[in-house]
């Protein structure tokens, strides 16, 4: 069981990120779609450069340090990146939808050609590295070997520092949105926009801030996903992790709360492909693991069937703004 939850945790961290990097952007107005996208951009350049600072000495024996600062250079990248969606969205006032689509198409195909210029590989393996008994783990991968019980082990024991890291950004995020003066204008910009610009709040900024918040968050959470689940591997894809992660903003209903309910389940079933293997009453069905791996994905529409009704998105979220409009 504990095994089993430590699995489910690392899955369900980059769903949690990314989820909360769509309704920043749709909390301000502006439909992201792009996330899958943004997440393969940040999850290569985060896996990049992971591999340059493991060819030099001074990380090679600094694993944390590597990890974090690959980490904050992922989301740098994909804050960038979303900014050709905000760019396109608010100053060209193009559908987002399309918008969205190009960049889901465009950062795989960046991330392939230079892997395959630079790297003549179909793939860019950031490395791994070795502890103190020389034994090969993950970057930022964490072993207690103190006693700390169950719910400890599931936390702490065979964890990554990006657990952490992801939960307090999660907490500080959401907090941010519903208790600050800027959250209160970002999120009336996504249901109003007008009414806020009346009361001299500048629409246009309060959607670039979201939008590029929602990058970040999305790039950071593409590198978590490689460096968690993918085995430190960067091939121009993250198994549609963006695509389901919109679908938990949906099911969560754009509320942190739902969100991170929405995130543990189904980082519990995109788990199932992985671990099914190692639970005798499921290994016993003699099921293919490509049905264990589609589980995810047939829940998603089940839950968004029956959830669709009481969905509430924000009022103006896919329109572009214009001073003329009332």
């Amino acid at each position: 069981m504990i095994f089993l939850l430590q699995k489910t945790l690392i899955f369900t961290i980059p769903l949690l990120i990314v989820a909360l990097a769509g309704m920043y952007a749709e909390r301000s107005g502006i439909i992201n779609i792009a996330l899958d996208g943004i997440m393969i951009f940040g999850a290569f350049v985060g896996a990049l450069i992971a591999f340059v600072l493991r060819k030099t000495p001074f990380f090679v024996d600094n694993n944390q340090l590597t990890f974090i600062i690959a980490m904050v250079v992922a989301a740098l990248a994909g804050a960038l990146f979303s900014l050709l969606l905000s760019f396109s969205a608010i100053k060209l006032k193009a559908d987002q939808t399309i918008g969205g689509t190009a960049l889901n198409m465009l950062a795989p195909a960046i991330a392939l050609f230079v892997i395959k210029i630079f790297f003549s590989k179909d793939q860019l393996e950031m490395g791994r590295a070795a502890d103190s008994s020389g034994k090969m783990q993950d970057f930022g991968y964490v072993i207690l070997n103190d006693d700390v019980g169950d719910v400890g082990k599931i936390f702490f024991d065979k964890a990554y520092i990006s657990t952490f890291i992801a939960f307090a950004l999660f907490i500080i995020l959401s907090i941010f949105i519903y208790k600050t003066k800027t959250g209160l204008r970002l999120r009336s910009c996504g249901e109003h926009p007008q009414a806020a610009a009346s009361v001299g709040i500048d629409v246009n900024k309060m959607r670039y801030l979201g939008t590029t918040i929602s990058g970040a968050l999305a790039g950071l959470g593409g590198y978590i996903y490689i460096a968690t689940v993918a085995n430190g591997t960067a091939s121009g894809a993250v198994a549609g992790m963006g695509f389901l992660a919109l679908a938990i903003m949906i099911f969560g209903n754009w509320k942190p709360l739902g969100i991170i309910l929405g995130a543990f389940l189904f980082g519990f079933l995109k788990c199932l492909g992985v671990i099914y293997s190692q639970f005798d009453f499921l290994k016993n069905l003699n099921l293919p693991m490509y049905f264990y791996n589609l589980i995810p994905y047939i829940a998603v529409l089940i839950v968004l069937m029956f959830t669709s009704k009481r969905s509430r998105a924000p009022k103006a979220e896919g329109i572009p703004y214009d001073k003329g409009m009332r």
